[in-house]
């Protein structure tokens, strides 16, 4: 494309992109109104509202801040206020918040309004880096719209929660990393500090996602620039990653974080009670983290650093002791090396899991020849954050943790498509090239119906290669107590007079809508109506084995079993 073409579209790929981004948008807001409070939702809203109203961030510190305010501030501007709970755990106090004044509704539906700034950010930092890695506006749109069709992403913006947050956030400052290894300036490096300091001051993953990314990209460009010179070529602008740089990268990033911890109220008790604890916990443990909390101790920090550190700290007390997790029929409080291979292998939709890891490595591969380290970082990305992921983390409770690669696996996929089809136009043989094309077109459809197919329930999505979702994967990838609603409509459509309800979820059933009901006791069989949750039956499966003689008479949303026990 010549310079003036390339000119006349750049508007109409704005306008496209923008499109893309309103689709993406008012699809995940399609779910706004079916689903009931999920699991984490009330406490995110709860540690936001406390935080705007009074000044203290009590509730479950293993977050930051940054992300939980865009969550609070429709709510607390509808009128929602703090109701005094004591801390740590927030989850009665978001309870409280939400059903409120008879505003459930409202406030639910602002609180998750709240993520959607989140979703935008993360389809635009995918065009930042589709505009880098693929040779024309159309792909870059391309890569952005397999994004938007992908249903844990969609699923996950419709929520009052962190997750689209982090990876929007986490994306955008590995953009800004990359620009700054291959320029090597100050600006860049203080864009991709501030840009970093904004994603740990949005969910603490960052810190070691982004901590290991930032030499894994610095070793690239060094390889790059060595290739180059061995080579006898003139490579591409090295990346030194100069001390200087990193100290102002480093000054930088501490900005976003003070300014989200530090407008607090005069009373820092909790603060200190919390830093104390985050002291005596690492002196327990062993010889590394020992030394350092003796270090600690002895050292003078502000406010706003010790808070930072005690949510470091908890996140990391969290990650030691486990947390209970399913796969494939099993429970372990330590996690499994090969979680998120299985749960990226079964939500993500086929087509993108197909093209998604070949164009990536296609790209590198490319890149290698061509001493290009933007179209090998990619590949060094999603390696660094899948290895440390497996590695590391024994908090295996969702695809959700991982949603930073969907971006990248997108652009591969884009890249693919895009080789492909010159690759088909290239054919000598028209009866080829006419089926590949066809082939093309047949996958390009089927990712882009995924968006329809799919609707509204992008949560609990599964691809075609799992037919019972309850038996893979479960707690926010399929059953994150979403369904309680429909259970209320559909018990009032069959008149049920009386349920036995097994659910787990953070909704306060007190106050719900249902029929007058029981809780469903473990090993205690019951006749009449029974509504049971995927997740209380994998949480405790010989309790409710029984229930395996009848076969229910409908499965409401996509959770919730219905029986009729005569």
């Amino acid at each position: 494309m010549t310079a003036a073409g390339a000119t006349r579209s750049a508007p109409a790929a704005r306008r496209a992109l923008g499109l893309i981004i309103l689709i993406a948008c008012l699809a995940a807001a399609g779910s706004w109104l079916i689903y009931s409070a999920t699991w984490d939702e009330p406490e995110h809203l709860a540690a936001g509202i406390e935080l705007l109203d009074r000044g203290h961030y009590e509730y479950d510190t293993e977050h930051p801040p940054l992300a939980r305010l865009f969550i609070a501030a429709g709510p607390f501007l509808a009128g929602a206020r703090a109701y005094g709970t004591p801390p740590p755990d927030g989850t009665q106090e978001g309870k409280d918040i939400l059903y409120g004044g008879d505003h459930y509704a409202l406030y639910l539906m602002l609180a998750r309004a709240g993520t959607l700034p989140f979703l935008v950010l993360l389809l635009f930092s995918t065009w930042l880096w589709a505009r880098r890695l693929l040779s024309s506006q159309t792909g870059a749109l391309v890569a952005v719209a397999i994004l938007a069709t992908v249903p844990p992403i969609l699923g996950h913006a419709a929520l009052a929660t962190l997750d689209v947050a982090a990876a929007g956030t986490m994306l955008l400052a590995l953009y800004a990393m990359q620009m700054w290894m291959t320029s090597g300036r100050d600006r860049d490096s203080l864009l991709a500090g501030l840009s970093a300091g904004v994603a740990v001051a949005t969910k603490f993953s960052a810190v070691p996602f982004l901590g290991l990314s930032l030499p894994a990209l610095a070793l690239l460009q060094w390889l790059v620039g060595r290739r180059g010179k061995t080579a006898g070529a003139a490579p591409l602008r090295p990346a030194r990653a100069r001390w200087g740089g990193l100290v102002l990268a480093a000054l930088a990033a501490l900005v976003p974080v003070l300014l989200v911890y530090t407008p607090r109220a005069a009373d820092v008790s909790g603060v200190e009670i919390r830093w104390d604890w985050a002291i005596n916990y690492l002196l327990s443990q062993g010889r590394v983290d020992h030394a350092v909390g003796v270090w600690m101790s002895h050292l003078w920090l502000p406010r706003e650093i010790k808070d930072l550190i005690n949510g470091i700290m908890a996140v990391k007390a969290h990650n030691d002791t486990g947390h209970r997790s399913y796969l494939l029929g099993r429970t372990s409080l330590d996690g499994w090396w090969y979680f998120y291979l299985v749960a990226l292998a079964v939500k993500t939709p086929l087509p993108l899991l197909v093209a998604g890891p070949l164009g990536i490595g296609w790209m590198a591969w490319r890149g290698w020849r061509a001493r290009d380290s933007w179209a090998q970082a990619p590949l060094v990305l999603v390696l660094t954050i899948l290895t440390f992921a497996s590695t590391f983390s024994r908090i295996n409770i969702g695809i959700r943790h991982v949603l930073i690669l969907y971006p990248f696996l997108a652009l591969g996929a884009a890249y693919t498509l895009a080789r492909a089809w010159r690759g088909a136009r290239a054919l000598g043989d028209r009866r080829l090239a006419f089926a590949l094309t066809a082939l093309l077109s047949f996958a390009v459809l089927w990712q882009l119906s995924t968006l329809i197919r799919a609707y509204p329930d992008y949560l609990p999505y599964f691809n075609e290669t799992v037919r019972h979702p309850e038996r893979v994967l479960v707690d926010s990838d399929l059953d994150w107590g979403q369904d309680l609603d429909r259970l209320e409509h559909r018990a009032a459509q069959l008149k049920i007079r009386k349920l036995n309800l097994g659910y787990l979820g953070t909704v306060d059933l007190a106050r719900e809508s249902l029929p007058p009901h029981e809780v469903l006791m473990p090993r205690t069989p019951v006749r009449g109506w029974v509504a049971i949750t995927a997740l209380t039956r994998v949480s405790n499966p010989p309790a409710y084995a029984w229930l395996d003689a009848y076969r229910p008479l409908e499965r409401v949303g996509k959770t919730i079993d219905l029986y009729y026990i005569p």
